[in-house]
């Protein structure tokens, strides 16, 4: 049973019976976009990139650690490299990059970055706080003749993955032959600093976090690194007796560093038509922009100090502002697009990159750099235009994708666009089809998918579509999987089984013009079979999480054929959702796990994050079906005051610089730690104001851990030439209810 029949989104306790096949992509005129024959495959779920060969080998990463080889145009049924045994996966680690050397003709190099497991206690961590387990990792490997990579060789180490997130993790080679790697700022401070946009360890110049790392095939120092020579020192050395511990002394700076500053760099992708070595960085924001940066050596992006070109700090190291500070050649805002492209509004997580070959498209397309968007599961274009680009939504896939990587590779006698869905396990293709014909898409849903024979069910293929202004769908070619075809004019029609068993029923679709879908639509149906019934026990429905909770998940699934199932049929993911997108956060097999509940991202992610459970049970005959659980977060509203009343004060609970105008509410989860502060040089009717304190406490910049009950918190003003009372009495004013969901 393909595991996308269980992947709706569904809320509160629903269960899932039956999910509707997908319609195609929207491309632009002109183009087509495809699944590839034979990676539509749920070996590749969660597909995380992608690489060519130069022998046309296509070789895809999957998160859980394995590394598939698609050849002869069929995925191989072992992996190429499994390191599923030595890989953290939890939140978003795993096996997240590949990258085959330029002279793979000669020594058969194969690049990857996933997060290892502590080899001391094959541990990850403890999920939800900050952790030194789990390090992320590149290695080359030997791609022998046979399919599969051997002989490891550790290039780069100990790059930290404190808060499971922001790893980062493309490789790519540039003409200068030499490697690229993207590393994150590891979400969590490594050193038990800030979070999400408190999180300064990209500033760190003596660790690899937040960086573009620059290194030769065997891991060595390229002689013009920016940070080569005096003041620099290796933070990994693969040579024996070398550094190990991923940063040096903290006045030196990592020699491994091409370009620094950077909050998530998901992924990098080099310009082919460029003399030398080109490359745009795909920076991933915190609440406000996404941002594409053109490498540069030595460049420092801002991060986070700044979030685009927007000021994200101008505290700590950001204090004062950075000079020298690179902005992005391009950026977009949530949840507003950038102003000139509507379709652009929804999106929030930019993933792959790719530069279009020169010649392999139109003309107009020269100099295109294509990017995606995991969150909207579109792509768009960037063409120059003058000193900037025009932004054009390329193919529009909303709410069906997930896109995380876009390259091209050889298609025929030419090259096309290939990337990746996350979430569907599939590898699509987006080809130039010019004024030819372009083929129909088939889609098509069923109703019932099981039952009792004789079941009769009814199949309806009206969303299916042909991509061409003119034509339309003139046949259906129905296939009822079991020996039994036929073909209507229209899109319904009717069969009825009535012999047990499990039915593959398949659709394709003819155009006005005699062109024939290339995608097969497949719907499962299930005579004398019905789904499981799983349940989730715990949590139980209502309840609500704190910060740093250890969180025990129970269910169990009965089978109308099967009775009661073993806990190897039960799986679970937990998802951690931020307003409209979601992290990976949990997986497990069987009837209970427990996590560790985090905290939020942010300060504004307080008012819309929360935990969606989802436990998924599989039948003996391989269907399944999925109920899911949403648990919200325990919350409580923060108000804040000054006297006199009116005045500024600064609550720094993931975003620098939330300076506030009060009077002003926040909402916070207990536990969770907000830095108070006062900005300096304000005035009241022209008078100069100093800050003496707060009502809470008598110190004016502090550490407010978050409490169980509502609060109010007052900062104490006096006139600039006045002295701060020596008496004052501090204490806290509460409101005890606690703040609900909205």
């Amino acid at each position: 049973m393909r595991r996308r029949l269980a992947r709706v989104f569904a809320v509160l306790f629903v269960l899932v019976m039956l999910a509707p096949a997908r319609a195609g992509a929207t491309p632009l005129p002109g183009f087509a976009d495809e699944i590839v024959p034979g990676l539509n495959d749920d070996r590749l779920y969660q597909a995380t990139a992608l690489a060519f060969a130069p022998n046309g080998w296509l070789l895809v990463t999957t998160k859980s650690g394995r590394l598939w080889l698609y050849a002869d145009g069929a995925l191989r049924n072992t992996p190429a490299l499994n390191l599923s045994s030595a890989v953290c996966t939890e939140s978003e680690r795993g096996l997240l990059g590949v990258a085959v050397d330029p002279a793979f003709n000669d020594n058969r190099f194969i690049y990857v970055y996933y997060t290892a497991k502590n080899p001391s206690n094959n541990g990850c961590g403890t999920r939800g706080t900050r952790t030194t387990d789990g390090v992320n990792r590149v290695a080359r490997y030997t791609l022998g003749a046979d399919g599969f990579a051997t002989g490891a060789t550790i290039l780069i180490d100990n790059i930290p993955s404190p808060g499971a997130n922001h790893n980062a993790g493309d490789l790519h080679f540039g003409k200068d032959g030499y490697l690229y790697v993207s590393v994150g700022d590891g979400g969590w401070d490594y050193d038990g600093g800030g979070e999400g946009g408190t999180n300064d360890a990209a500033r760190d110049r003596f660790t690899l976090l937040g960086k573009i790392l620059r290194i030769t095939r065997d891991g060595g120092i390229p002689a013009d690194n920016p940070f080569n020579g005096a003041g620099g020192a290796r933070c990994y050395d693969p040579a024996s007796g070398g550094n190990k511990t991923g940063m040096v002394a903290s006045n030196l700076v990592c020699s491994e560093t091409f370009a620094w500053g950077l909050r998530n760099p998901y992924r990098i992708a080099f310009d082919p038509n460029a003399a030398g070595t080109r490359f745009f960085i795909n920076d991933v924001g915190q609440n406000n922009v996404e941002e594409i940066s053109e490498g540069q050596a030595g460049a420092d992006y801002g991060w986070n100090c700044r979030e685009g070109t927007r000021d994200n700090s101008t505290t700590g190291k950001c204090n004062p502002t950075p000079p020298n500070m690179v902005g992005p050649v391009f950026e977009y805002s949530r949840p507003s697009g950038n102003g000139q492209l509507p379709a652009l509004n929804s999106c929030y997580s930019i993933t792959g990159g790719a530069f279009v070959p020169a010649g392999v498209w139109p003309s107009e397309y020269d100099g295109a750099y294509l990017f995606a968007d995991f969150g909207c599961g579109r792509i768009f274009s960037l063409k120059p235009n003058g000193n900037g680009y025009t932004t054009e939504l390329f193919v529009d896939r909303r709410n069906l994708s997930n896109p995380t990587h876009l390259t091209f590779g050889p298609y025929g006698n030419t090259q096309a666009l290939y990337y990746l869905d996350y979430e569907r396990a599939d590898v699509r293709r987006v080809r130039y089809t010019g004024v030819a014909n372009r083929s129909p898409v088939a889609a098509a849903t069923a109703t019932p998918t099981f039952g009792i024979e004789p079941l009769a069910v009814s199949f309806n293929a009206s969303a299916s579509s042909d991509p061409d202004s003119g034509d339309s769908i003139v046949a259906y070619i129905w296939n009822f999987g079991n020996g039994t075809t036929r073909e209507t004019t229209g899109p319904l029609t009717s069969y009825t089984y009535t012999s047990p068993g499990d039915y593959n029923a398949t659709l394709r679709v003819r155009d006005s013009r005699g062109a024939v879908s290339a995608n097969e639509v497949s719907i499962r149906i299930d005579v004398g079979n019905s789904p499981p019934q799983p349940q989730i026990l715990a949590p139980s429905a209502g309840s609500r999480f704190a910060i740093g909770e250890q969180i025990t998940l129970s269910g169990s699934a009965s089978d109308p054929e099967d009775g009661t199932l073993p806990a190897s049929a039960l799986t679970w993911e937990v998802r951690r959702y931020h307003a409209e997108h979601y992290h990976p956060y949990h997986d497990a097999t069987g009837t209970t796990t427990s996590f560790i509940a985090p905290p939020p991202e942010d300060l504004p992610a307080a008012a819309n994050s929360y935990l969606e459970i989802r436990l998924t049970a599989t039948d003996s005959a391989g269907r399944s079906a999925t109920v899911t659980r949403v648990v919200q977060p325990l919350s409580v509203e923060l108000r804040f005051e000054t006297e006199p009343e009116g005045l500024r004060v600064t609550v720094d609970g993931g975003t620098f610089g939330n300076t506030l105008q009060t009077p002003a509410s926040v909402r916070s989860w207990p536990g969770y730690e907000l830095k108070l502060d006062v900005p300096t040089g304000q005035s009241m009717d022209g008078v100069p104001m100093k800050a003496c304190g707060w009502q809470h406490i008598n110190a004016v910049a502090h550490t407010l851990i978050t409490p169980s009950i509502n609060g109010l918190y007052r900062a104490v003003f006096v006139p600039q030439s006045q002295a701060c009372p020596a008496n004052t009495v501090f204490v806290a004013i509460n409101f005890p209810v606690i703040y609900g969901p909205r």
